[in-house]
This record gives structure tokens, C-alpha cells and sequence, in this order.
């Protein structure tokens, strides 16, 4: 089996609708915080904002009439033609020094421009004027003034005397007079206006404010903060390593997913056997169904691997600790039995033993007293009082070289030993911290590795699955542990049906007779264990 990740060299498959939706159910609160946070931040700076009034008023070019069609044109045409000139008359500092004046404002021209802005609409002989102050009735002055202004202005313009329009008059002699008198007059010649400006109408009174506008303000600081949210899921998504469904495990590694056991809360803190007790059902609906179903399926699903070669001798493990590997070895194992095979649960981890306390074993035997030939197989093998075809064989006693003894040809022949008429799970310490797991795996028939979702990372994970291949170790799947039933992280498997129970009838522990008087279930050579 060959571990594929996208920095291994195959380029990683872009995020799709559905990737992009559950990146979303994911993060939505973080999504949210950011719209919400630059919403209050554009409101905010509305608030510290002036108000700005606005207000229009508006004046036309005109001609002088004629009954005549054609002067009538001719003077329309006049009109328009004037407007565009007149245009930049009302952006000149003329027109606001008439206003300045006019009104006894304290201010420059400059200034006053700038809160000024004008309009010729097309194809018409119309000048607009709109006028934008913190207070309404000023603007609305202004506006009114800058018209009458403007129209002062056009007509100063439209009256000037040309130049060198001087008149002179003649000199002549009159009969009636002394000779050589005269008189010279000298006066300009005015000229009539032809073009003038009329105002339309007075401004009206602002009620409400045109800047800041809130409303579009608030809009853009939501859609602002809603990008931000979204960009950060995205780059959270691209960071963030844990593993988290099962799709990616089997897209990146290429190792199949056996099993999926979702979230119970009977494990919080502990490793403990779910279903057991006086008078229990091993899956019974108000106990957890969801992790009965999960464990059945994994069980179904080891049948499965191989057909023709069952593994009998199985290692599970995990990349580090308290990803539930022990948990799910004790309940797997219970699940098998339940179903009537006969199942051998060997503690393989010499260096924190925990199987002990899961079964309330008696401790202090175990493994390293079968290695090292301080006692005998069936000696040590404790059998558990709920299902008599489960035993159980504990660590012993803590040895200086785990390893050693792991790797070693004694306990390849005890393992042996115990699949001819069993199916031996062993719980082996993580791969990560110590090569334990990785030495059992060559001697097992497999090795099943156990993920806890929303801890493990993509990397912790493929650094385990290397260390299993370094020793050619053979990978029979993944399970994935604590996978939430509710939430964006939820399997939408879980609480979408329930199976019927699967009833064991476990007797009562004070009715179990002595384990002396029970048959014993027989090993490999016809032996047979002893309690």
C-alpha cells in the first residue's frame, strides 16, 4: 500500500460545492463574528460621521421670444448652446463671491466651491445646482443664492461693452454760433441682453441627511465582514491538519475506513467496556445504539477484509495516546464474542498497560511472565466472567525492553498459539512515541489504526502509516473514533437508522457459578485454560 498525500507529489483536488458548504457549517460562527464585528465598526463610524444636507435649485437659459418658427429655433438652439459656457461660469469664483455677500457667509470662495456641485442635463438648457452643508436651511440658501447669483453673473457678462465700441460725434460749424465751436460727445453704447438666466423655483428645505448613508453603509460593512468571515474559514480550512471524516483519510491515503464510532459520553475520561452488566443487552437503544451499530459494523467489516484468509491476529493502535485505541480493542472485542466467536484480547503494551483496569483483570500477570517462562500460557489467560468466550491475557509485569520482547520469536509463537482457535486482538502501545506497535505488526496479520476526529493530524497520520510500511507491516484499515453524531463535523449515518437490537443474555455476576466449575475454552494442542 502506497500513502498518498498532496506533499507527496499528487496535486490535492480543488474544494468543491459540497467542500465549500461544510467549510461554512464548520466556521459559521467565526463567519458570523466578522459580519457582525464589521457591521458595528461601519455603524460606528456613521455615528462619528457629520451630517451632511443636501439641496436643489435650479435655473434655465433663455432668449428672447419671437412669433417667427425659425427665430424661435434659431434662439432654442442659442439657449443651449449658451448653457454649456454658463456651466463653467457657475463653477467660477464670480459666482461664489456674489453668494458670499449675498448671504454674509464667513467663509472662501474655495471652501464654498467645494460644497457646491453642478449639472447641465443633456439636451437641455437647464443649469442645476445642488448645495451640501451640516445644516439644511443653509444649504438651502445657498442653493437659491448660487442661482440668483449665477444669473447676475450671465447677465454682467451678456451686457459688457465691447471693446473699442466708443461713439464720437462730428464737428460742424453752426451759422447761429461763434465759428470754431463744437461739441464732441463721448459715451458707450450699451448693448441688450440677448441671453439670461431665470431661476425655476426656490430650494426646498432637507429633512434628512445624505451623508453618511447607513443603510448602504451598514450594506457594504456586512458584505465587507461576510468576505473576511469566508476568507478566514478558507485559510482556517487550509491550515487546520486534523483529520476530521473519513472521506479524507481514504482520498489522501488510500487506506480503507472499517469502522466509525461516534461520540459517547460513558467514555469521557475513561476506557471501560460500554455493555456490560447484570441482565444487559449489548446494544440496547437507551445505552448508546449508535455505538452498538458502529462496533457491529466494524465487526462485519473485519469479516469482510479477506474471505479466504480471515487476519486472526489483529494489532490495533493509533499515532498517539488517548485516541481511544484501548477502548476500542475492550468493545470490539465484546461486540465479536457477543456474536459468538471466540476472542483472545492481549495487552501488547508493555509500557502503560491499561487493559487491566478495562476488564478488571487480576493485574500483575500477563505477557512478560509467558515470554520470559516464569508461567504458562494458560495460567495467566484469564477468562471474563460476562462472556466465557472472551479471555483476556494482561501485560504483567513492566519489562526494561518492550520491544525486545515484542519482536521476539517467543511471542510470535504464543501469538500463534492463541489464533488456532480464537481471533486475538492486540492492543498495542501508539506509533508515534515508540516502535512497539510497528514490531507487533510484523508478526500480526494486520494492523488496525485508530483515529480520533478533530486531533489527529494529516501529517501524525501519515508519519504512522510510514512507520508501518518501514517494516512491512500490513495496514488492514483505519477506524475512526469520536466521530460527533450532531454538529458540522456530525456523520449523517448516525441517527438516521437504527437497526433492531442485538440481544446477549449476561447473567447477573452474583449468579455466575466459580470460573473453576466452567469448562474451559481450549487452546492451541488440545490445552485447556485455567482460571
Amino acid at each position: 500500500m502506497s500513502v498518498t498525500t498532496a506533499a507527496g507529489g499528487e496535486a490535492p483536488a480543488g474544494l468543491d460545492l459540497a467542500d465549500y458548504l461544510r467549510v461554512v457549517r464548520v466556521y459559521w460562527k467565526a463567519i458570523i463574528a466578522f459580519t457582525l464585528l464589521a457591521t458595528l465598526t461601519a455603524f460606528g463610524w456613521t455615528v462619528l460621521q457629520p451630517k451632511i444636507y443636501s439641496s436643489d435649485s435650479s435655473g434655465i437659459v433663455v432668449t428672447p421670444g419671437s412669433d417667427n418658427v425659425s427665430l424661435s429655433l434659431a434662439g432654442d438652439s442659442l439657449a443651449k448652446a449658451k448653457v454649456k459656457n454658463y456651466e463653467s461660469v457657475a463653477k467660477s469664483r464670480l459666482v461664489a463671491d456674489r453668494v458670499i455677500a449675498s448671504l454674509g457667509l464667513k467663509t472662501t470662495a474655495d471652501a464654498l466651491l467645494g460644497t457646491i456641485s453642478v449639472k447641465v442635463p443633456l439636451d437641455t438648457a437647464e443649469i442645476r445646482v445642488t448645495a451640501q452643508s451640516p445644516d439644511p436651511a443653509t444649504a438651502q440658501r445657498v442653493a437659491d443664492a448660487w442661482v440668483n447669483g449665477l444669473a447676475a453673473q450671465v447677465e454682467a457678462i451678456e451686457t459688457a461693452t465691447p471693446a473699442g465700441s466708443a461713439g464720437t460725434a462730428a464737428v460742424t460749424p453752426d451759422a447761429g454760433t461763434s465759428a470754431g465751436s463744437s461739441a464732441v460727445a463721448d459715451a458707450p453704447a450699451a448693448v441688450p441682453s440677448a441671453v439670461r438666466v431665470l431661476p425655476l423655483g426656490k430650494a426646498v428645505l432637507p429633512t434628512s441627511p445624505v451623508s453618511p448613508n447607513v443603510k448602504l453603509t451598514l450594506a457594504l460593512g456586512a458584505l465587507v465582514g461576510l468576505a473576511l468571515g469566508v476568507a478566514y474559514a478558507l485559510v482556517r480550512r487550509h491550515l487546520d491538519r486534523r483529520i476530521r471524516n473519513a472521506g479524507e483519510i481514504e482520498r489522501l491515503f488510500e487506506v480503507p475506513v472499517i469502522g466509525t464510532l461516534p461520540v459517547d459520553h460513558r467514555l469521557d475520561g475513561r476506557s471501560t467496556v460500554l455493555e456490560a452488566g447484570a441482565s444487559v443487552q449489548l446494544h440496547d437503544a437507551a445505552a448508546g445504539s449508535a455505538m452498538a451499530e458502529a462496533l457491529r459494523e466494524l465487526r462485519t467489516n473485519l469479516s469482510f477484509l479477506d474471505v479466504d484468509q480471515p487476519p486472526r491476529i489483529i494489532v490495533v493502535t493509533s499515532s498517539l495516546q488517548a485516541e481511544g485505541k484501548s477502548t476500542v480493542t475492550a468493545n470490539l472485542a465484546v461486540t465479536m464474542a457477543a456474536a459468538g466467536e471466540n476472542v483472545v484480547v492481549v495487552d501488547g503494551d508493555l509500557r502503560r498497560p491499561t487493559l487491566v483496569d478495562v476488564f478488571n483483570l487480576v493485574p500483575g500477570v500477563g505477557v512478560t511472565d509467558v515470554l520470559t517462562g516464569t508461567a504458562e500460557l494458560e495460567d495467566v489467560l484469564q477468562p471474563w466472567g460476562a462472556l466465557p468466550n472472551l479471555s483476556v491475557l494482561g501485560s504483567g509485569r513492566i519489562p526494561p525492553n518492550p520491544s525486545e520482547l515484542l519482536g521476539s520469536r517467543a511471542m510470535k509463537n504464543m501469538l500463534n498459539a492463541l489464533a488456532q482457535n480464537a481471533t486475538v486482538l492486540i492492543d498495542a502501545p501508539p506509533l508515534l512515541p515508540v516502535t512497539d506497535a510497528a514490531v507487533l505488526s510484523r508478526v500480526a496479520d494486520g494492523a488496525i489504526v485508530v483515529i480520533r476526529t478533530g486531533k489527529t493530524t494529516q501529517e501524525q497520520l501519515e508519519q504512522s502509516l510510514g512507520n508501518l510500511e518501514k517494516v512491512k507491516g500490513r495496514i488492514l484499515g483505519a477506524v475512526l473514533n469520536y466521530v460527533p453524531t450532531s454538529g458540522s463535523d456530525a456523520s449523517s449515518y448516525y441517527g438516521t437508522y437504527t437497526s433492531a437490537p442485538e440481544s446477549i443474555s449476561v447473567p447477573d455476576p452474583a449468579a455466575v457459578p466459580d470460573p473453576a466449575a466452567l469448562p474451559e475454552p481450549a487452546l492451541a494442542g488440545g490445552r485447556r485454560v485455567r482460571e
